[in-house]
């Protein structure tokens, strides 16, 4: 018999958490995960609070204080959009602000000109010593770099092509080559090689089988196009990327050394290395500049150099052909007579000479990259044979020859030429 009014199951439902109410376009999400509004700004922050009141009190802030109050400055700093406010980076900030304002001050008079452009290279050496000590990523170079190309061809358009002596094709042939170096550091700012991790993919071996392997001498490094197998840096001190022991191949000198990545938990080819700024290890690693370069983006990083350099030297050769017409353009740009005395030949000239201060820079950079690739070493083996007195040094340390790599000035090249591509083949001495 069936009961009446039999209850039916209750069905019990699972408990949902309450959604989240909608940011509107001034909110967000604190690094505390609490939501905040971009009106708040600095308020209710006790590490400024107690930093202000240090400070007025002459008294001294502890750096841990000072590390707190930037983060929490570069956490509120956001600008409104939809759906809540987007971070700003802080670091792209100062070229944005402070490169205009120094230019324009510097070109009132001859000397405000002369301590302006001495210290600007100063204080970006000092903020590169500062975030390369800390290990930190910033776009700060980046964003002063695009902003110096992006400014000096606004001044070069305001006040130098209005006074007629720039032509339609020496401008067309100025702004082609502003387009290929933003093309070509679009180029070098991809993948430098950077290497995968093998624990990602499911049917590769675990990190401790991997181990097991690396201490048999049974595990692989595979070749990989423009790097000699010939053996891995060997000598190189594992500082901050390498805290467990390095997994080499003991034994015979002629296997393939291998190297032991403790914080990517992979082997690392020969000449590989763990970026500290990028936090992963690239391929063939040469140095970290605006970004970092490696075995897929050197030819690049090159070519933007290149091309820099002919557009740099190009329009500080026009500028000055307008602004000082009677003279040379080496003695113009150290004797043009009368040009402080207009506003707009002052500007263009004290750009003239932060393009000059930026492309000897450059230049000095580009003639190392050229030695380098020329003995086949890079910046990092320079850099580890100077610390461990290692290498063949000429021409007062200019010229660092490790040894190791260096195959002859054609070949040499002609192996930087391949680099990632996957039809180059190794060396039959290197293989071995």
């Amino acid at each position: 018999m069936t009961q009446k009014g039999s209850m039916k199951p209750v069905t019990k439902k699972k408990s949902e958490e309450p959604e989240l109410e909608p940011l509107c376009c001034c909110e967000y999400i604190d690094q505390n995960g609490q939501k905040n509004h971009v009106a708040a700004c600095l308020c209710d922050c006790q590490d400024l609070d107690e930093g202000c009141e240090r400070w007025v009190t002459c008294k001294s802030v502890q750096p841990e204080t000072c590390e707190r109050i930037m983060d929490t400055i570069s956490d509120r700093l956001r600008i409104p959009w939809l759906r809540g406010a987007r971070k700003v980076n802080i670091s792209i900030v100062p070229p944005l602000v402070l490169l205009p304002v120094f230019l324009h001050v510097a070109s009132w008079h001859f000397l405000l000109g002369l301590v302006v452009l001495t210290s600007l290279p100063v204080l970006a050496l000092w903020y590169y010593y500062l975030t390369h000590r800390r290990k930190e990523q910033t776009l700060f170079f980046l964003s002063l770099g695009l902003f110096s190309l992006g400014y000096m061809y606004y001044v070069f358009l305001q006040e130098v092509v209005p006074q007629g002596h720039v032509g339609p094709i020496q401008l067309a042939v100025l702004t082609f080559g502003l387009f290929l170096i933003l093309l070509a550091l679009y180029r070098a700012k991809k993948n430098p090689g950077y290497l995968s991790n093998p624990a990602s993919s499911d049917e590769s071996p675990g990190s401790s089988q991997t181990e097991c392997l690396n201490r048999k001498g049974q595990g692989k490094t595979k070749g990989f196009p423009g790097a000699d197998t010939s053996g891995s840096l060997n000598n190189r001190t594992p500082k901050d990327d390498l805290k467990g022991p390095s997994r080499m191949s003991a034994g015979s000198p002629t296997k393939a050394k291998e190297d032991w990545c403790a914080k990517c938990q992979l082997v690392r080819p020969a000449r590989a290395w763990h970026c500290r700024i990028c936090g992963i290890c690239v391929r063939r690693m040469d140095h970290h500049c605006v970004c970092c370069v490696g075995e897929s983006n050197h030819q690049a990083f090159i070519l933007a150099l290149l091309i820099f350099l002919l557009t740099s030297v190009y329009g500080i050769t026009l500028t000055l052909d307008t602004i000082c017409r009677d003279r040379s353009v080496f003695t113009a740009l150290f004797y043009c007579p009368g040009v402080y005395a207009n506003y707009s030949s002052a500007l263009s000239f004290t750009c003239v000479w932060y393009s000059v201060i930026i492309t000897a820079g450059m230049a000095y950079i580009f003639l190392i990259q050229l030695i380098n690739i020329s003995y086949n070493v890079t910046e990092r083996e320079v850099q580890q044979a100077l610390r461990q007195k290692t290498g063949r040094r000429l021409l007062c340390g200019l010229i660092v020859d490790t040894g190791q790599y260096n195959r002859g000035f054609l070949r040499n090249w002609h192996q930087f030429s391949t680099l990632g591509t996957r039809a180059f083949h190794h060396p039959a001495e290197d293989i071995v």
